[in-house]
């Protein structure tokens, strides 16, 4: 019988913000669930974040903004995503988002979006519900 491979999850900080404390949290409370946990650290662009999910042929990706640039840089990974053929990557986000872009960031692909005091347990209920493994 083929054993079913862990969930690949990449977290990731975008642009100019700097505070990863809830990212770190986040992407250590996927590890101790027993996800393999990719993280790319502070400062990262649409772009680097697109390259390293398929390059680590990862299934979810957590992104995480503070800053208030969440619009732009959450649909361009997703943008940059799709125009690698990587669309079937599950994009998340988390961070400090007002309740009404919630749904632009919905409509431009962001599967689900989790505000600062989600229980680590409700994220990890709904991507173990929403995402499967590719392999």
């Amino acid at each position: 019988m083929k054993q079913k491979r862990k969930l690949r999850v990449l977290i990731a900080k975008l642009g100019l913000d700097g505070h990863d404390r809830g990212a770190r949290i986040v992407a250590r409370g996927f590890r101790d669930a027993g996800f393999e946990v990719i993280y790319t650290g502070v400062h990262q662009t649409p772009e680097q974040v697109a390259n390293a999910a398929i390059q680590e042929d990862v299934d979810l990706v957590g992104l995480s903004c503070l800053s208030g640039a969440h619009l732009y840089l959450f649909r361009e990974v997703v943008r940059q995503l799709r125009e690698r053929g990587a669309d079937n990557i599950t994009v998340i986000g988390g961070g400090v988002i007002p309740q009404e872009d919630i749904p632009k960031l919905k409509e431009a692909g962001i599967k689900e979006i989790f505000l600062p005091g989600t229980p680590l347990d409700e994220i990890l209920k709904w991507t173990e519900e929403n995402v499967k493994p590719a392999g």
